[in-house]
Parts: C-alpha cells; structure tokens; sequence
C-alpha cells in the first residue's frame, strides 16, 4: 500500500526535526561547574539520546505501522518541548542550541498539521 503525502511529509518532517534535535544536543555546554559535575552532563546527553530515538521510534510506528496514539504522544511531546524551550529563551536568551530547538519545533509543527490533514485522516484512522 502507497503511504499517503500527508504521511510522507509528516515522516520527512519529524525525522527532520529528530535530526536538529540531535544536532542541538551535540552543541549543548558541556563545561562542567559547580552546578552541573561531569556525570551530570554525561546522564543528560544519555536521556536526550534516548527520548531522540524513542520518538524516532514513535515517527516510525505512526507513518509506517499506523498507529494514531503516537501521533498524540508526539504532539504533547511538542507541547513541553515548546513550554520548555520558551523557559530557556526566557532565562539565557537565544543561544545556537535554542535557535535550533525553535527551528525544531517549526517542524515539528508542521509535521504534526499534515499527520492530522488532507489525506492522512484516513490512514491513521484504518
């Protein structure tokens, strides 16, 4: 069975974003302080890399199992995404990490408005 437009550019489009966050993780400060020791620093890169592939995993079930409930996680996903993102921007300003999180969440946005539009209404729905 061919997988609808919609679906495509949903799929295409959260890879994407997937791929930024990733890109934003690996240019994240990772100088150690008082604050944040180096077991710290290295947990958190662990647990972005993490939730990184489990959402790839979630992409995956949703344009190619089709699935619905992952397209629900994903966008609550993006909810506290931009919640916290809007938090950072508000206590550090835009940095390069940041500036890649709000590109990111562009993406994902509208991979998450076609995977709700159009022609994919049907294929999740089956």
């Amino acid at each position: 069975m061919n997988v609808p437009r919609n679906v495509l550019w949903f799929e295409v489009l959260l890879y994407l974003s997937l791929t930024l966050d990733a890109l934003s993780v690996a240019f994240q400060d990772r100088t150690p302080s008082y604050e944040m020791t180096d077991q710290m620093i290295m947990v958190a890169t662990l647990l972005a890399g993490g939730m990184i592939l489990l959402l790839m995993y979630f992409v995956w079930l949703a344009a190619q199992r089709r699935k619905n409930w992952p397209r629900w996680a994903l966008a609550a996903a993006l909810v506290l995404s931009a919640i916290s993102l809007v938090q950072v921007i508000g206590d550090r300003g835009v940095e390069l990490d940041s500036g890649i999180e709000v590109v990111s969440c562009i993406l994902t946005s509208a991979g998450l408005y076609f995977s709700f539009t159009g022609d994919a209404q049907g294929w999740f729905n089956a």
